[in-house]
């Protein structure tokens, strides 16, 4: 059968809907025997023994409360499905996110974003019908049946036991089916998630697409993606219509079998017709929820099938915990070390620091300062508790990072990156982010600290203007001051600021050097610098390569020394 563990485990938490369920269905199982003795009664009463139809009324009205019985308990075993579905997508999806978010952006960067879309949307979508059609049936295919069977037996137990001796050709066959759907299912699931992928890369990278003229190339590419996919679910299909085909006649059969040696005895007199009308009445509601199983069983397979990746990612295993968790002090000055930090990719193949050490004093502007890939993104990482040092120490006032709880810690942290994610939402949403209980007038505030004020209330909505999925409707440097008005309304003591300067007009980027200077007032600042004029202002600078220190000091100090800072600098065209 097509069984998860892991999937069965999610149920404990809705047993009374699971319960609930089972037993409107069991209960669906006796009004069907009910219906079945109460119409065979009526029937030879009627025409065999030619009794009044006054003289059944009492019987007959049984018959139609029996009926609506029956179709009240189905109906409300599906709706308790259902709320068991929903209570499980819920509960599995908000665990898959929040595992995620644990994980971190190390680990959602190593993935495909659509891919992993994919997983937290369809992937879980794909488990309804699963826990609201495949497990409850799969407990009924044991129950009615049994149920069906404790009431033939004593009546015509050589029907029962053609009955018993047949229903297990349908589990066989589902058994054999299934052997060779599993396979399909896997490869239809793993081809929608790869379209979902490209898909989101092409709609992503589109305007480079279109720039480089590769557009139509990409098309014929999805096209290709989907034509795998389109192969993939035909394939699956065709096994399920075989299935259902397999199966129904196996049903058929066996139903044929026990109406065939009910009709011989009944036609020899070995039978009463009352009993026999019983039994063959019986017999299409005793294998039918066994059919009903086997059209739900690809069902399930989908759900399983999602779940392997479902799983694969909840089972990823998250940063170690640190043994001791430490508190940072009411009065803590943010005087940060790096002690032999190592740290590196994609499990230890790719080194990005090595034994990095230096200080980031209290109160100061630290530079970090090196060519592309010297790690200095990987510095802002481990500092963001992104990711860990393995091995070497990160201290903050000499208690270990690592001890320290990480949202606490970034409680404390204000980061203004390179290239800000702005989220679809309002302008004031997206500067609330980093405070959600502030007030409008400390939203405003922040946004004329970071000079974007004046071009927000130009818009015709003002803060309550709609922004696009990563700010598309803001130019380049309005969204550097929207994430700048976030980091003032945050007012973390200590800064870590990636310089985003470049490629905008000097007017803008005077605005922005204006706003990050005030920023950076009565803080601890980490500039990761990309231009030269940002790194003269710094206390202390600290050079990197190939993950090293190579250098730290004062702006002229390193000029004097002549090494890699003044050969950078003098590349910038600034050696003085």
């Amino acid at each position: 059968m097509n069984i998860d563990k892991r999937l069965l485990r999610r149920t404990r938490d809705t047993r009374k809907e699971f319960y609930l369920t089972v037993g409107l269905g069991f209960l669906g199982g006796v009004f069907t025997v009910l219906q079945a003795w109460l119409l065979s009664n009526t029937i030879d009463g009627v025409f065999l023994r030619h009794r009044a139809l006054g003289a059944l009324l009492t019987a007959i009205l049984l018959l139609v409360g029996a009926i609506a019985a029956r179709a009240l308990t189905v109906w409300g075993s599906e709706v308790a499905a259902s709320r068991m579905a929903a209570k499980v997508k819920l509960a599995l999806r908000e665990q898959l996110f929040a595992h995620i978010t644990a994980l971190g952006p190390a680990y959602v960067h190593g993935e495909r974003t659509g891919e992993l879309t994919n997983t937290v949307v369809e992937g879980i979508e794909a488990l309804d019908a699963y826990f609201s059609q495949y497990i409850p049936q799969l407990a009924l295919a044991a129950i009615i049946p049994a149920t069906v069977l404790v009431f033939v037996f004593p009546l015509d137990s050589l029907s029962g036991v053609v009955m018993l001796v047949t229903v297990p050709v349908i589990p066989v066959f589902m058994v054999l089916i299934g052997s060779i759907a599993d396979q399909l299912t896997k490869r239809q699931w793993e081809s929608l998630s790869r379209m979902s992928a490209h898909f989101l890369d092409v709609l992503q990278g589109l305007t480079t697409l279109k720039i480089l003229g590769r557009g139509r190339d990409h098309i014929h590419v999805i096209a290709m993606i989907s034509d795998r996919f389109r192969r993939a679910t035909l394939g699956v299909l065709r096994v399920a219509f075989l299935s259902a085909l397999v199966l129904e006649l196996a049903a058929t059969i066996s139903t044929a079998v026990v109406a065939v040696e009910v009709g011989l005895r009944l036609l020899y007199g070995h039978l009463e017709f009352r009993q026999a009308f019983f039994v063959l009445l019986l017999a299409p509601e005793f294998y039918l929820p066994l059919r009903l199983l086997g059209a739900r069983f690809h069902a399930g397979m989908s759900g399983v099938a999602a779940a392997r990746r479902i799983f694969q990612v909840m089972e990823t295993p998250l940063p170690p915990t640190p043994e001791r968790v430490h508190p940072l002090p009411a009065g803590l000055r943010f005087d940060i070390r790096f002690d032999g930090v190592s740290y590196a990719y994609e499990g230890g193949d790719r080194p990005a620091l090595e034994g990095v050490t230096f200080h980031i004093p209290h109160g100061k502007r630290t530079a970090l300062v090196g060519p592309t890939g010297a790690g200095k993104s990987t510095v802002a990482g481990l500092l963001l508790r992104f990711i860990s040092p393995d091995p070497g120490w990160i201290a903050v006032d000499g208690i270990p990072l690592g001890e320290v709880p990480k949202r606490e810690w970034l409680s404390l942290v204000g980061w203004v990156p390179q290239s800000p994610y702005l989220f679809h939402g309002t302008v004031a949403e997206n500067i609330r982010m980093a405070r959600p209980d502030a007030d409008m007038e400390d939203v405003i505030r922040a946004a004329k600290l970071a000079h974007a004020h004046e071009f927000v209330v130009e818009f015709p909505q003002g803060y309550d203007t709609l922004i696009g999925e990563r700010g598309a409707r803001l130019s380049g440097g309005q969204a550097q001051r929207v994430a700048l008005a976030r980091a003032f309304l945050k007012d973390a003591p200590f800064l870590i600021l990636d310089e985003a300067t470049s490629n905008l007009d000097p007017e803008v980027e005077s605005l922005i050097q204006d706003a990050t200077e005030r920023l950076m007032q009565g803080k601890t600042v980490l500039v990761i610098a990309h231009r030269l004029n940002t790194v003269r202002r710094a206390d202390v600078i600290v050079v990197l390569d190939h993950g090293r220190v190579v250098e730290t000091g004062a702006h002229r100090e390193l000029l004097r020394q002549g090494g890699l800072y003044a050969r950078l600098a003098s590349a910038y065209g600034g050696a003085t």
